[in-house]
């Protein structure tokens, strides 16, 4: 079904990892990945018992933008003068709509290098894990373009104007402590633990109390163009609905009964 992504499922079904499975070219983004990458978001987003969701990269990068051959040579046989924006508007679009629409959390695994793309692939996630190996580089600028990937909404939302400007101007290489001092990065793992500390975090994602968490999601995302008072009434709304669910009902439960919870996500 992927042509060019390789799918792990873990802890019965609950959790779904892509790997990005084109280490020849560290992972290059082109059409047919961007859109298997999609697609699989969007499974995920409609299968209930797909609790948490992952993205990572085989070999030892985890992705390293468009790859621009796929650009130019194969998706370009007419010469179209709009290609660029035929690229972003039909495949990164929907992508970045996809990962940010997604009712289950969407972890970036970043083993290796993110850049350009895939820098803000792993940004636009709900939190990024990362190697201590790692970078990120905001490389658009490197070759006369702006970011996108959704990189000139979220960048200056996650930094600020000035951090936004300065790495999307120069296309600074950020280690992943950088990246972590700048708030981009959730926990850095070194090399040898990553794969293992990632998984004890996806796991317990996996096994928390899902409507919750998409209802976090969804407040949060509110919160970028409401007002206090209109974010207050919301809050009030989504917390009625959290109360509502039988994750809430089992939370209570086990505090009261001083047990672990069981939640089912529903």
């Amino acid at each position: 079904m992927y042509t060019q992504l390789d799918i792990e499922t873990h802890f019965d079904g609950k959790l779904k990892i892509a790997y990005l499975n084109q280490p020849d070219t560290m992972n290059a983004l082109t059409k047919p990945s961007l859109g298997d990458l999609k697609d699989f978001i969007k499974e995920c987003n409609e299968d209930d018992t797909v609790r948490c969701v992952a993205i990572s990269g085989r070999g030892r990068a985890f992705c390293s933008g468009q790859n621009l051959d796929d650009a130019f040579v194969q998706g370009n046989e007419h010469h179209d003068n709009d290609i660029i924006r035929k690229i972003v508007v039909d495949y990164y679009n929907p992508l970045v709509t996809e990962i940010t629409h997604c009712k289950k959390p969407v972890v970036a695994l970043v083993n290796g290098p993110a850049v350009g793309a895939g820098a803000m692939l792993a940004l636009i996630c709900d939190f990024v894990l990362a190697a201590d190996k790692s970078y990120f580089a905001q490389a658009f600028s490197n070759i006369g373009l702006i970011p996108d990937t959704g990189g000139t909404y979220f960048l200056p939302k996650l930094l600020g104007r000035q951090l936004a400007n300065y790495l999307a101007f120069t296309g600074k290489k950020l280690s992943a402590e950088e990246a972590k001092s700048y708030g981009l990065v959730a926990e850095i793992f070194n090399e040898e633990e990553f794969a293992p500390k990632s998984m004890e975090i996806l796991e317990r994602m996996s096994n928390m109390p899902t409507v919750a968490i998409k209802l976090t999601k969804k407040a949060f995302a509110h919160s970028y163009n409401n007002t206090l008072k209109e974010q207050l009434e919301l809050e009030g709304d989504l917390q009625q609905e959290a109360a509502e669910t039988e994750d809430f009902k089992e939370g209570v439960n086990a505090f009261l009964q001083k047990r672990k919870p069981d939640y089912k996500g529903k």
